[in-house]
This record gives structure tokens, sequence and C-alpha cells, in this order.
């Protein structure tokens, strides 16, 4: 279900949509605890599958140093997302 202008998900404040793909939704969001904008990437389908490639795709991303590649801050579960 898609989160809406305003939700929260843990420290993270929904600002609006930016993408939707075969994985997940992407939002702008604000960290309340850092006061920065942030990309928050959930996935659609919590299985256990899903949640490996996740896993696996942020440890990729993590390892990668590159002005124009976004960085990791942080990988988590919240209700259930």
């Amino acid at each position: 279900m898609p989160l809406i202008s305003g939700a929260r998900l843990g420290p993270y404040e929904i600002l609006m949509p930016i993408a939707r793909g075969g994985m997940g939704e992407v939002y702008k969001a604000r960290d309340t605890r850092l006061g920065r904008v942030v990309a928050l990437k959930i996935i659609r389908e919590p299985d256990p599958e899903a949640r490996h490639r996740f896993q696996r795709e942020a440890r990729a991303i993590s390892a990668l140093n590159h002005s124009l590649i976004c960085r990791l801050f942080d990988i988590g579960q919240q209700d259930g997302r």
C-alpha cells in the first residue's frame, strides 16, 4: 500500500512519492533525527526472498563510493515493512 505525504515510518516523514518499480516504491522523505532529506525505498512484498534480494542490493550499494551514486545511510524494518 503506498504511503501518503505526512505519514511516518520510524524516524522518517514521507514527503512525496518519487518512483515505483518492480521491487517497490521510492519516496522523498525527511530523516527527523538528522533533519536531512533522503530517498526511502520500501519493498512491496516483504517475503523472505524479497528481503534477501533487498539486503543483497543494500550491501552492494554500501560498498560503492562515487559522487554520481547515492549513498546508503540505513537499512531496517518498521511495522512489517
